[in-house]
C-alpha cells in the first residue's frame, strides 16, 4: 500500500510536470507595437502584464516602442509585428492606399485633444475665444483639425476671428500660460497633465460631440485578424479585465506601479506619474455607459472619415468605410467570467 502511494505521487508530479511543459509550449508569443514610449499612455496594457492577465489567457507578448502611427502601421504591412495602436485617421490613410490594416478595439474612445484654458479663465465656452489666440503644440499637429473643427462649429473662423499660435509641449507651453501669451491651449491629455502638474490649473471647454473623435486603439492586419480569431478574444479579454482593474480607485497604486516597471523614468515623478494616469484614465471608457469596452461607435468612424475628406487627408472618400474597422469580438471580450 505504501509503495502505490509512492508510486502515485510520483507518477501525478510528472503528470504535472509535463502538463506544466506542454502549456509553457503552448504559449503563444505576440509583438505589440506602439506609437510612443510612455507606459501610462497605455495603463491598461501594461497592467494586463503586470498582472498575469496575458499569462492566463497563455499569451507572451512583448512591446516595442516606435515614433508615431505610420511607423506602428508601417511594421503590421510588413509583418514585424503583430497587433499595433495607430490613431484612426492614419489607418483610414493607410487603407486609402491599399493598405488592408483593421481597427478591431478602440482604446481611447474619447479624443485625446481637449481644448483648455486656465481656470480662472473668463472664457467659459468655445465662442467666447473670438479675437482670443489659441495655442497648439505643432502648426501642423492633429491638435490644429481638431480644434478648428470645434471653433468653427462655435461660428468662429481662424485668421478673422482667433488665431493659433504655436508654443510646444511640456515647459515651453507652460511659459506661454505664465506669459499670457494665449487665452487657451489645444492639448493632449499629457500635456494637459503636466501643465496642472506644474501649479497651473485648467478647465476643459471641450464640447461633448467632439470626444466622438476617438484616439488611438488596436490594429491588425485583414491576414492577421482572419487567421488568429482565437488570439485576438485572448487578447482583448485580457485588456478588458485590465481595464476594469486599471479604473478601480482601488487598485490606483498597484496601477502606478505596474506602470513604473515598464518605464522607470516616467515613474520617478510621482506627483506628474499620478495626474498623468487621471487624464488617460478619463479618455478610455465611452461617452455612452452602455457601450462595452473597446467598442466602436460607427458614427465616430463617419465623423472622422468625413473630417479627413474635408480636409484634405483623404483625396476621396473611401469606398467600404466598415472595412476599416469591426465590433466583432466586443461581447466575447465583455461577457462575464
Amino acid at each position: 500500500m505504501i509503495g502505490l502511494k509512492r508510486w502515485t505521487a510520483a507518477a501525478t508530479l510528472a503528470i504535472a510536470v509535463g502538463l506544466t511543459g506542454q502549456a509553457l509550449a503552448q504559449k503563444q508569443d505576440l509583438t505589440l507595437v506602439v506609437p510612443n514610449p510612455s507606459a501610462l499612455n497605455n495603463f491598461t496594457l501594461h497592467v494586463a502584464i503586470g498582472e498575469g492577465y496575458f499569462e492566463d489567457e497563455g499569451l507572451n507578448v512583448s512591446v516595442e516602442a516606435v515614433n508615431g502611427s505610420a511607423s506602428v502601421l508601417q511594421l503590421l504591412a510588413s509583418g514585424q509585428a503583430d497587433i499595433g495602436q495607430p490613431g484612426p485617421g492614419p489607418l483610414l490613410a493607410a487603407r486609402a492606399r491599399g493598405e488592408d490594416v483593421v481597427f478591431i478595439y478602440n482604446y481611447f474612445a474619447k479624443s485625446v485633444f481637449g481644448l483648455v484654458v486656465a481656470e480662472d479663465s473668463p472664457v467659459q465656452q468655445p465662442a467666447d475665444l473670438k479675437g482670443k489666440v489659441v495655442g497648439v503644440g505643432t502648426a501642423d499637429g492633429a491638435e490644429v483639425g481638431f480644434t478648428r473643427s470645434i471653433l468653427a462649429d462655435a461660428g468662429l473662423t481662424e485668421g478673422t476671428d482667433y488665431e493659433f499660435l504655436a508654443i510646444g509641449d511640456g515647459g515651453t507651453a507652460i511659459a506661454a500660460f505664465l506669459n499670457k501669451e494665449v487665452d487657451a491651449y489645444a492639448a493632449a491629455v499629457s500635456d494637459a497633465a503636466i501643465i496642472e502638474a506644474r501649479g497651473i490649473p485648467l478647465r476643459e471647454i471641450t464640447p461633448e460631440s467632439h470626444f466622438g473623435y476617438f484616439g488611438n486603439g488596436w490594429a491588425v492586419t485583414r491576414t492577421f485578424l482572419e487567421e488568429n480569431k482565437e488570439t485576438l478574444e485572448k487578447f482583448g479579454r485580457a485588456l478588458v479585465r485590465a481595464t476594469h482593474f486599471g479604473m478601480d480607485e482601488a487598485n490606483r497604486e498597484t496601477v502606478l506601479k505596474h506602470n513604473a516597471a515598464a518605464n522607470p523614468q516616467e515613474g520617478e515623478d510621482k506627483e506628474l506619474a499620478d495626474a498623468l494616469l487621471t487624464g488617460i484614465q478619463s479618455r478610455v471608457l465611452s461617452l455612452d455607459p452602455n457601450d462595452p469596452i473597446g467598442y466602436q461607435p460607427p458614427e465616430s468612424w463617419k465623423m472622422w472619415h468625413d473630417s479627413m475628406v474635408e480636409s484634405g487627408g483623404l483625396e476621396a472618400p473611401l469606398d467600404d468605410l466598415e472595412a476599416a474597422y469591426t465590433n466583432e469580438f466586443v461581447e466575447t471580450w465583455n461577457a462575464a467570467p
